[in-house]
């Protein structure tokens, strides 16, 4: 029966494995607490926000003021909101894609 690893490669995952987890211990605490003063945003601003993730993830790549999800939230329903808006991309994504098809 042949050994599904040898000696040399489970050292080097195990290598690898051990230094993720090292340097995984090395992020930044992110303090949300001041978010958390101001106004919950619902159901309208998580669709707002869903609409708008694709600006908001190359924004956020150079700044620091810009998240993709709105951490004082009211939970469930700026989820949902934030779902449907999301997925509008992908329904005008695919109306082009029927398009190009024919």
């Amino acid at each position: 029966m042949k050994k599904f690893l040898n000696e040399k490669m489970f050292y080097g995952l195990l290598f690898v494995l051990t230094l993720v987890v090292l340097l995984s211990s090395c992020a930044n605490k992110e303090y949300i607490e001041p978010c958390l003063d101001g106004r919950t945003y619902g159901f309208w601003s998580g669709l707002w926000h869903g609409i708008i993730a694709p600006f908001d993830l190359v924004l956020m790549l150079f700044r620091d003021d810009i998240t993709v999800y709105a951490q004082n939230n009211n939970g469930a329903w700026y989820a949902f909101g934030f779902l449907i808006g999301s997925g509008g991309w992908g329904i005008l994504g695919s109306r082009s894609a029927k398009n190009k098809k024919k």
